[in-house]
């Protein structure tokens, strides 16, 4: 995928957005000097890329946070550098999106801005694994939730389907279909698979833009739930 200036990964709960969030912005510092993550989930308190705070920083990848993640107060607030991660145009920026309606609702305060400027994706993240995202009709539900709330278009469907260290190349396969019916009630195409880098080799020539997720910096980090 060629990086877009603003990259936002939403999904509902479990479905790895967190993960997939972190691993796009390691690749991104790879390419760009000025890389930074803005951690926009408001709800969830259990597993946020605020977390992973001090390892983003040994990377030189700025992270832009409530003050409130990590801890067990939820409050609707973002710092006003936020904004300016999305005003500035000489900052690739990724945005890590609440799991749910409520949890975009912070995404509807700058959707006016990333909309006009367009240089934007907008990945919907799915593990059809998991509870309420178990079939495609189910995450069409789950996605026009957080469209509606968040404002902003998707323009690509991210298959992260898993069950953590049991997954076999075999239980991928088996939610490649379900991607394609999402990707047709969607309009929206399923952009990648993602696999852990063991599972790679085994299903590289079964699954079209299939990518090994690898974590530099914290390998647990990869497929722990949200």
């Amino acid at each position: 995928m060629t990086p877009r200036r603003v990259t936002l990964f939403s999904g509902h709960y479990g479905s790895g957005k967190t993960n997939l969030a972190l691993d796009y912005a390691l690749r991104l510092k790879e390419q760009f000097e000025n890389v930074a993550l803005a951690d926009l989930d408001i709800v969830n308190p259990y597993f946020r890329s605020k977390d992973s705070e001090a390892a983003l920083a040994q990377k030189g990848i700025r992270l832009i946070a409530s003050p409130y993640a990590g801890t067990n107060v939820d409050a609707p607030a973002l710092p006003a550098e936020a904004y300016a991660l999305i005003d500035d145009k000489r900052i690739h920026a990724v945005l890590d999106i609440g799991g749910d309606d409520r949890g975009a609702l912070a995404l509807g305060r700058y959707a006016p801005a990333i909309l006009e400027e367009g240089d934007y994706d907008s990945f919907l993240v799915v593990n059809f694994f998991r509870p309420l995202t178990r079939t495609a009709q189910e995450v069409v539900t789950v996605m026009n939730e957080i469209l509606v709330a968040g404002k902003i278009p998707y323009t690509g469907i991210i298959n992260n389907s898993n069950l953590g260290e049991q997954t076999t190349p075999e239980l991928v396969l088996s939610t490649v279909e379900k991607a394609e019916e999402l990707s047709r009630l969607t309009g929206l195409p399923v952009v990648r698979t993602t696999v852990m880098p063991e599972l790679f080799d085994a299903l590289k020539d079964q699954i079209v833009n299939l990518d090994p997720i690898t974590l530099t910096v914290h390998q647990s980090w990869a497929y722990k739930e949200e």
